[in-house]
């Protein structure tokens, strides 16, 4: 588990992650599509770090919103972000959700789940604390999408990194069904996250990835300077990356 309330991750973490409003409103439509016709009065954004979708989800669905984070570096900057009355933010792990039971009609977690200190213990926390007739939705990186990470073929030590970090679709399947909560959805989406690899350079050099902070500096600062030689190519186009969206319902 990644304490971010030690390391300088907080301090780059918007630059490094925020892609802009067309990448937020993908993500509203791909939940809004899993949604259908259900309305919701309250969504917990577990782990929301610096609060990059929570004001996003009050948008969108005109819904009071929670955020929940157990750094207190990460919340600072949610909370000088905030712009919309329906978010509060509280600090709190996933482990021991201070929330009652039965209270909320969508748990969102957005790379955030390969932080819990127990998974077992955050998946029933998930489950006690949605109505029966509710929605899990985890936003997150798996170890079936590791080759397609645009920056894994520049970092020739983030592979065995990443597998250390991050579960596998048959793992969260198994991890959620523990705590009643049925797997009835798993798509991968594409999202653009530079214009270009110049731009997406600049992006992991601002330090926001708590993956490749576990690398040595040389080989981060080796790694950078490929992607920005690459870059300098000129016919890379745009970064696309893949994320996993896996949907959960109480059985």
């Amino acid at each position: 588990m990644t304490d971010y309330d030690t390391t300088d991750i907080p301090a780059g973490y918007d630059r490094a992650r925020d892609h802009g409003p067309e990448v937020l409103n993908l993500w509203m439509q791909v939940i809004a599509a899993h949604l259908g016709a259900r309305e919701l009065s309250r969504v917990l954004d577990l782990g929301c770090g610096t609060g990059r979708f929570t004001d996003g989800l009050a948008a969108a669905f005109d819904v009071e919103v929670v955020g929940l984070d157990p750094s207190a570096k990460m919340l600072e900057r949610a909370h000088q972000k905030r712009r919309d009355a329906r978010v509060r933010y509280c600090r709190g792990r996933a482990e021991a959700i201070p929330m009652s039971p039965g209270v909320v009609d969508l748990v969102f977690m957005s790379m955030s789940f390969h932080h819990f200190t127990d998974p077992h213990a955050a998946a029933g926390e998930c489950r006690r604390v949605l109505r029966n007739d509710g929605s899990v939705m985890l936003r997150t990186g798996t170890r079936e999408r590791i080759a397609g990470y645009p920056y894994t073929p520049f970092f020739p030590g983030i592979r065995a990194i990443l597998l250390d970090m991050l579960p596998d679709i048959d793992e969260l399947r198994e991890t959620f069904g523990r705590a009643g909560l049925d797997m009835i959805s798993a798509e991968t989406i594409g999202q653009t996250i530079a214009p270009s690899w110049t731009v997406y350079a600049e992006k992991l050099a601002a330090g926001g990835d708590s993956a490749l902070a576990r690398l040595t500096r040389e080989d981060f600062e080796a790694g950078l300077e490929a992607v920005r030689h690459f870059g300098d190519g000129g016919d890379g186009g745009s970064v696309v990356e893949p994320i996993d969206l896996l949907v959960f319902r109480p059985v």
